[in-house]
């Protein structure tokens, strides 16, 4: 009877062994270079890699204050404390996963007492029983499959979570040093404007001037001290913000000023970057896990269609009599194999199926967005430096002729050849130009974060 069976057996063996599909990586048509980046540059399609070591890129700044900060956020932010407690139960579902790899095992103590039919009767127990499913097809595999692809997936949002808080720091604290400089360009300004009050006013006395020219540096005075003030609320709100990026109540926390130089030099990130890098982009290869555990569970969802076979034995002591249970007299056994095939469960079995496989195409379309759009915070970051760099090339060189300009007309102001309106012009213009150069900088050092940011983190020199 066996062995008229046997074929049956071996074919649907050989099915369940083909239960999950394999995970074909998207079609995706990956540029040879970036649109935005030298023709020299060399790229390849990306893998997954986040586990590289991406190291402490901030320290390319060589700024202290910044090292100090970027440690201060990895010991006490609490999204990143959030993010690997989800890494610690992703684990504990894999090790419960995996435990269906061997047998179970369990111990039971206990009694009865029974009247059907009398008379009364009492039954003490003691039972050591084991239970062990026979992967015919794959089911506990697939499962652990899925679980680890989920720990691999949690592990990777983590990287994400960990390489965003590190580049919002940065990126908040360089726009905190950007606003202390424009503060204190614009505190200079003010220093500027009271002087002229002063001088105007007493020209005004000796009648050297008119009284529109009081009226007017007047309405500058306070012109610029209304834009001071909102400049120290904004820089009290990014202040507030770096606080909460480090796990502190902005209360306790507080920045002093470290004005950004309109001269500073910042690093810049090699264009020619190999794609390497973008291998490492921790949400790619979250998307990318995601990917395997949804066709792991098409596995287990396709395995339900097939028998399954459970074997379990239960050996121990039953007596009536407490003091007769463990002897060898009262020893008893049971042994079963049983092996179960759903007949009619109203579809529900293919529904599941279906249900798993739309997921996993769902997971394959998340992963090929994810790609896309790694690529292109790659291109729009050196899209965005190429263009600030530029700008600054050009602001550098009227900042200097804006200097040269407030100079003179303050001369021709005080000879008596020019109004008090254009040397008002001219003060005006350099102190935009002054904060434009300053702000600028500041574009770029975040800029250049964002750069690393899109790459994954970190970069070596090719």
């Amino acid at each position: 009877m066996i062995l008229r069976h046997t074929p049956l057996f071996i074919a649907l063996c050989l099915a369940g062994c083909a239960t999950a599909p394999p995970v074909a990586t998207p079609k995706i048509d990956v540029p040879a270079a970036y649109k935005e980046a030298p023709a020299d540059s060399n790229w390849k399609p990306a893998t997954p890699a986040e586990a590289a070591a991406r190291g402490a890129w901030w320290t390319v700044f060589d700024d202290a204050r910044l090292n100090a900060l970027e440690d201060q956020a990895a010991a006490a932010s609490p999204t990143l404390a959030g993010a690997a407690a989800r890494v610690k139960a992703a684990r504990s579902s894999l090790r419960g996963a995996e435990a269906g790899r061997w047998p179970q095992l369990g111990l039971s103590v206990g009694g009865s007492r029974t009247n059907t039919p009398p008379p009364t009767t009492s039954t003490l127990q003691a039972t050591l029983g084991a239970s062990y499913e026979v992967d015919l097809f794959k089911r506990v595999e697939r499962s652990i499959t899925a679980a680890q692809a989920d720990a691999n997936a949690t592990q990777a949002t983590y990287r994400s979570v960990l390489l965003a808080l590190q580049a919002d720091v940065a990126q908040t604290y360089f726009s905190l040093r950007t606003l202390d400089a424009e503060i204190a360009q614009v505190e200079s300004s003010v220093r500027l404007r009271e002087e002229n009050v002063r001088l105007i006013g007493k020209r005004f006395q000796a009648g050297a001037v008119a009284e529109l020219d009081v009226a007017r540096s007047s309405t500058e005075l306070s012109t610029v001290q209304a834009e001071l003030a909102a400049l120290r609320g904004q820089r009290a709100r990014t202040e507030h913000a770096l606080a909460l990026l480090l796990g502190q109540a902005p209360a306790a926390f507080s920045q002093d000023a470290l004005p950004l130089s309109p001269t500073a030099t910042l690093p810049q990130v090699p264009a020619g970057l190999p794609s390497a890098l973008l291998e490492r982009r921790p949400d790619v290869s979250a998307a990318q896990y995601a990917m395997q555990a949804a066709a792991a569970r098409v596995g287990v969802a396709r395995s339900a269609l097939f028998p399954a076979l459970a074997l379990t034995a239960n050996g121990g002591f039953a007596s009536s009599q407490l003091e007769d249970l463990f002897k060898w007299s009262s020893r008893a056994w049971l042994a079963s194999a049983v092996m179960s095939l759903p007949v009619i469960d109203g579809g529900r079995n293919r529904a599941a199926v279906a249900g798993a496989e739309a997921q996993l195409e769902g997971a394959a379309a998340d992963y090929r967005d994810r790609v896309l759009a790694a690529f292109a915070d790659v291109e729009d970051s050196l899209s965005d430096l190429r263009a600030v760099r530029d700008q600054l090339g050009h602001t550098d060189v009227s900042l200097t002729s804006a200097r040269r300009a407030a100079s003179l007309a303050d001369k021709r102001y005080k000879a008596g050849e020019d109004s008090y309106l254009q040397l008002l012009d001219a003060q005006r213009d350099l102190l935009t130009i002054e904060r434009q150069a300053v702000t600028l900088r500041g574009t770029w050092a975040a800029g250049t974060v964002a750069l690393v940011r899109a790459l994954g983190g970190g970069w070596q020199t090719p």
